[in-house]
């Protein structure tokens, strides 16, 4: 990165996609931490912005535009060398700063200051690689559950939509759907949960709602019907969680304990552009006993590939965020709140 005080080089690939400054100074998940290994090269792509992602061998993450500035190459064809990403067109080597070092055809030169590649702020947080395109205005988004040793926690995913990124999140925080999209599993089609009037707060993490009731005949990975009371938040434009407070019920829905347990999903989407997304969620749940992982990671991948094959299908493809174009009713009120919010925010990127 520049030092203080020093004028930020920008790329001229920065001119593409989105320019909105509320999502370009966020942080943004674009892989699953473990899928980085050191001495390789992984392209990614970001509000049509590309980018490349490495770790080196002190096991640091870095994730850089995709572009040498010499020529205009892409880096993501290039490799690794001594812990210095080499360009594929002329060789130009590129050590953990970004800073060239080396110009294979005048190897005695010392390069020109304004030999460099265009690194932008990365983390590794809860299982994910974040970056941030522009200054980050906050940490990156809390996961409420993630040093609570009494959670299992259980990465799913990645799954890609064809689909608007908000589009995706407000899927996340609607439970109406549950009876139809995931009958037999979150609800039951032939006899959807009535909602309850609920509330919708901002907050300082952003919005919260109170909790909402549903019956789940299949409400986890342990396979009992429950009762779930589900409380949505939205952190962040493309960062989402829910938690449930699950009673195990019957099968008609009357709850047969007065205990609860408590299951957590957080939810991140990765917009590819204003159409396209990859969605990668970490589940937290304190059931005991335990569930197996992959039984979690098998039943979240039925249940977020019937939310992408039906979000996949909306239309206008970028949500409105201007209320007259959609009909709302009051079972929609996080959605609702939720498109205010970006329309607040000043978000023009995706929407319409």
């Amino acid at each position: 990165m520049n030092a203080p005080g020093e004028m930020k080089v920008i790329p001229i690939t920065a001119l593409d996609g989105c320019q909105d400054p509320v999502l370009l100074n966020d942080w943004h998940v674009v892989g699953y931490a473990d899928e980085f290994q050191a001495g390789t090269i992984y392209p990614a792509r970001l509000l049509e912005r590309d980018l490349i992602v490495w770790r080196d061998e002190s096991g640091q993450i870095h994730v850089w535009e995709d572009l040498c500035i010499h020529r205009g190459a892409r880096l993501s064809k290039g490799w690794i060398k001594n812990d210095h990403v080499v360009c594929p067109y002329h060789g130009w080597e590129y050590d953990c700063s970004g800073k060239c070092t080396r110009m294979p055809a005048a190897p005695d030169e010392k390069p020109m200051k304004k030999a460099v590649a265009f690194p932008y702020h990365a983390e590794e947080r809860f299982g994910f690689v974040w970056v941030c395109l522009g200054e980050p205005q906050a940490d990156i988004p809390a996961f409420p559950d993630w040093d609570n040793s009494d959670f299992m926690k259980v990465h799913s995913g990645p799954y890609v939509y064809n689909a608007n990124g908000y589009r995706a999140i407000e899927n996340f925080i609607d439970a109406s759907h549950f009876p139809f999209v995931h009958a037999g599993l979150n609800g039951v089609k032939d006899n959807a949960d009535r909602l309850d009037p609920y509330g919708v707060e901002e907050v300082e993490t952003g919005l919260k709602s109170s909790e909402v009731r549903v019956f789940q005949p299949v409400g986890d990975a342990t396979g009992h019907p429950l009762v779930a009371y589900y409380t949505y938040h939205a952190f962040r434009p493309l960062v989402a969680y829910f938690r449930k407070r699950t009673q195990r019920s019957d099968e008609n829905g009357q709850p047969i304990t007065d205990h609860s347990d408590l299951f957590g999903t957080f939810f991140t989407v990765q917009m590819i552009d204003d159409k396209h997304c990859i969605v990668r969620v970490c589940a937290a749940l304190n059931v005991q006993p335990a569930p197996d992982p992959q039984a979690v990671r098998d039943r979240a991948d039925i249940i977020f590939n019937q939310d992408k094959d039906i979000v996949e299908t909306q239309r206008p493809e970028r949500i409105p965020t201007e209320l007259r174009y959609e009909l709302h009713h009051r079972t929609d009120l996080m959605g609702q709140r939720y498109r205010m919010w970006l329309r607040n925010k000043g978000i023009s990127y995706g929407v319409i």
